[in-house]
């Protein structure tokens, strides 16, 4: 599953690559309506390629929004495991073996982590990567995640696991999405493990990374951390004092 927005200059190189690193896959692009072209570009590698599908979203676009649509589409399908993985070269279609392996392990979601030994994000200065792993500690602390990597967009879900968690009800959009369904997983009892990856932060157009998605991000997950901590102070079933 590739959710895209103006991914025209990375499609054609992205969809032949994860072809070559898993021939029997179904590939299903996502298209956030792209004004230049990529579902067009998409579909017609589809017709070279074989076994891919486009997807042409209309509403309110986002990637949260998007990677649901990739969801349902897949499980309407009945697939046993559902990847999700960028466009934009950043995620490597040759670990995606390791990551398909680790679930067949037993593992319902499987993460592509550059903070486990073998992962490596080679071309990120040191500021970024420190503010990075600052976020992924932050949260998986907080929200008591067993991951080095909550954020990593380059993961496996057992399709029995996503229809589990109700992820429609999913609140994030953005890049908080990720740690949100991790976080439901955890908390629906899933088994979660990481792989390593080595992350290319965008050969090509840039990054898409804003300030707004970030603050979304860190603010969900004190939310969420927050009513977590409630919860253990002052349990559900605590019996309440009679009012006046």
């Amino acid at each position: 599953m590739i959710p895209t927005y103006e991914e025209a200059g990375n499609i054609a190189v992205v969809l032949p690559r994860v072809r070559a690193a898993a021939p029997e896959a179904e590939v299903v692009v996502v298209d956030d309506a792209s004004p230049d072209g990529t579902a067009d570009l998409a579909e017609q590698l589809g017709r070279e390629l074989g076994n891919i599908t486009v997807v042409r979203r209309t509403g309110p676009r986002g990637f949260g929004a998007a990677v649901r649509a990739g969801f349902h589409w897949a499980l309407e399908r009945d697939y046993d495991v559902v990847v999700g993985m960028d466009a934009d070269l950043s995620h490597d279609p040759a670990a995606l073996a390791s990551l398909l392996r680790a679930v067949e392990d037993g593992a319902d979601l499987v993460v592509g982590s550059r903070y486990v030994p073998g992962g490596a994000i080679p071309k990120w200065p040191a500021h970024r990567r420190a503010l990075s792993r600052f976020g992924n500690r932050y949260a998986t602390t907080l929200l008591r995640l067993p991951l080095s990597d909550a954020t990593s967009g380059y993961r496996a879900y057992r399709a029995s696991t996503l229809r589990a968690v109700d992820f429609d009800r999913v609140r994030a959009n953005g890049y908080g999405f990720l740690i949100e369904m991790a976080y439901r997983v955890t908390r629906a009892g899933g088994r979660l493990a990481e792989v390593p990856i080595v992350f290319v932060d965008r050969e090509r157009d840039g990054s898409k990374m804003s300030a707004r998605i970030v603050v979304e991000a860190m603010t969900l997950v004190t939310l969420w951390g927050l009513r977590d901590l409630v919860r253990r102070v002052v349990p559900k079933d605590a019996p309440r004092r009679a009012g006046r």
